[in-house]
């Protein structure tokens, strides 16, 4: 009889921890009663009625046309900024540099916050922009988050790359421009994969730094859904946050399936690569016999 662990069962009931509560909540987003908590029968009412509701669906629209802007933005300067702490090894301020690169990962949002509002009003007062707070300075504000996290990510990604490969395909004439976008970007696709899906991910739920920046007509989700979750949860929330579970549980399958596919692909080739070799060396060697052979031997 198999005997489960300690450890085992601390590992089903932090499973049971994290996912048990999106499941009560998606089952209670098809319940047909209008109070949350009391259950009145299945119905699909609450995803129907969300065509409906021009304002949620506009905070959801707008968070994703945010995240989005802010995963491309991120992944940009996230990878410069690795690029430049892994391959420059020694350069005055570095210390300084990598310390303001990581600096948002342990800095409290509140303070994040409080500071970009700072910048953007004094901004506002000396050269006229923004002129009033919305999309722009969201978008501005998360960047500025996620680009740290995207930095590390990529950085450990770099510090294991085989420097040779670029160093050989330069000696080959290759310039670098055409060496980084090969050679290395394809290398370190998979961390600007994980970085961007990591920063749309940070983007589409942060509250606090939304709050600070935010203007007249540029509530995001969270914002939103934390106005609302005041007043008492809504069916239609729950609908809103279970089409977002399906969302990322389809766009996390989709990513497993593509890297491993790609990875079937690349063992394959590797095969291959070694099947081929081990048959040129074994003609080698064949040819090789054949000409130390004396020519009696032959007859």
């Amino acid at each position: 009889m198999k005997r489960y662990s300690f450890s085992n069962l601390i590992l089903v009931l932090g499973l049971v921890f994290i996912y048990l509560p999106m499941v009560i909540l998606v089952i209670y987003s098809f319940n047909a009663s209008r109070l949350v908590t009391v259950w009145g029968g299945w119905s699909l009412k609450w995803y129907i009625g969300l065509l409906d509701n021009t304002q949620l669906m506009g905070a959801v629209m707008r968070s994703l046309e945010i995240a989005l802007y802010t995963a491309i933005a991120a992944v940009a300067l996230g990878t410069m900024a690795a690029f430049v702490l892994t391959r420059i090894p020694v350069f005055r301020g570095r210390t300084l540099f990598g310390g303001l690169v990581t600096a948002p990962l342990v800095m409290p949002e509140v303070i994040t916050g409080l500071s970009l509002l700072l910048l953007f009003v004094a901004m506002a007062q000396l050269i006229g922009w923004p002129a009033q707070r919305g999309i722009a300075t969201i978008w501005i504000a998360h960047t500025t988050f996620c680009s740290s996290y995207v930095a590390i990510v990529v950085m450990a990604r770099l510090r294991e790359l085989d420097l040779s490969i670029e160093e050989a395909a330069m000696d080959l004439g290759a310039r670098p421009w055409k060496v980084f976008f090969l050679i290395t970007m394809p290398m370190i696709a998979p961390s600007l994969a994980a970085g961007g899906m990591l920063s749309f991910a940070l983007s589409l739920d942060d509250l606090v730094l939304a709050s600070f920046v935010s203007g007249p007509g540029s509530t995001t989700l969270p914002m939103e859904i934390f106005s609302a979750v005041r007043l008492g949860v809504k069916p239609e929330i729950n609908a809103v946050a279970s089409l977002i579970l399906l969302a990322v549980s389809l766009a996390t399958f989709l990513a497993w399936y593509v890297s491993r596919r790609a990875e079937k692909r690349r063992v394959r080739a590797m095969q291959q690569a070694v099947a081929d070799s081990n048959a040129a060396n074994w003609g080698a060697e064949s040819d090789s016999r054949k000409a130390m052979t004396p020519p009696s031997a032959h007859s």
